[in-house]
């Protein structure tokens, strides 16, 4: 299992079911370009495309082959774009997790960020905001508990993040999400397909279950975490490691 994590996040969203099914499966744990271990890995503008392609260079370079594919929020994306890019080649499943192919909203889709609420004007006044309003604005809106977190206090945990993270990497990829649209990727996957997501959510609506099954054209299915936010992995990684252990 090649497991990829979201944006801003990092490999130890994936510790601990990797611990708990070690015996199992093989566990591929990394860190985006910009983030983390892999902060000064850049070189170059960094786009879902450039991910795509390190992850492509990562299968190739291990020589894996029977890979079960597990992206979170952003590292879901990255899957979509590999697809789009190389096809299932070496894959042997995927899974996504929470995250819808198209960020923004407009009057024919309603399944992206925020829970439908996201659109071009959104996005267009994000571009204009500094990098700590908006990982703020982004983690409040991830887990809704936060809100009952005095600001400054919030702050300074972003603060101590932001330190391990290249924020102009971070904002060329959040760009790079907002600018994409994978839908079309989905009827590319050639191996069964799974969906995880958080009940009742906050990102994103459940209903994009419905919506990966309809454009799915090979083997699928979908579990729910119930009272869970966008953060579900690590809410409940006991139960996240069970669905993927019933994968292996």
């Amino acid at each position: 299992m090649v497991c990829l994590h979201g944006w801003t996040s990092n490999h130890e969203v994936y510790q601990e079911p990797a611990k708990a099914l070690s015996d199992k499966a093989r566990f591929i744990l990394y860190e985006h370009r910009g983030h983390y271990m892999s902060k000064e890995a850049t070189g170059q503008e960094v786009t879902l495309d450039t991910l795509a392609s390190d992850l492509r260079e990562l299968i190739v370079g291990l020589g894996l082959d029977e890979v079960t594919l597990v992206g979170w929020s952003m590292g879901a994306t990255t899957i979509l774009s590999y697809v789009d890019l190389f096809g299932c080649d070496r894959i042997s499943q995927i899974v996504l997790c929470d995250m819808t192919p198209k960020k923004t909203n407009d009057e024919t889709w309603k399944l992206g960020l925020y829970q439908g609420a996201y659109t071009a004007e959104d996005e267009a006044l994000d571009r204009a905001k500094d990098f700590e309003t908006l990982y703020l604005e982004y983690a409040q809106h991830t887990d809704p508990r936060l809100a009952q977190v005095p600001v400054e206090m919030l702050r300074m945990g972003i603060q101590r993040q932001m330190q391990l993270i290249d924020e102009s990497v971070a904002m060329s990829l959040f760009n790079s999400m907002n600018e994409t649209d994978n839908r079309g990727s989905v009827a590319k996957i050639d191996v069964p397909l799974t969906y995880f997501y958080a009940v009742p959510g906050s990102l994103y609506c459940p209903e994009l279950a419905t919506w990966y099954e309809e454009q799915a054209r090979v083997p699928y299915h979908s579990v729910a975490f119930p009272d869970s936010t966008h953060r579900f992995v690590t809410e409940h990684p006991d139960r996240f490691a069970e669905e993927l252990a019933k994968l292996i």
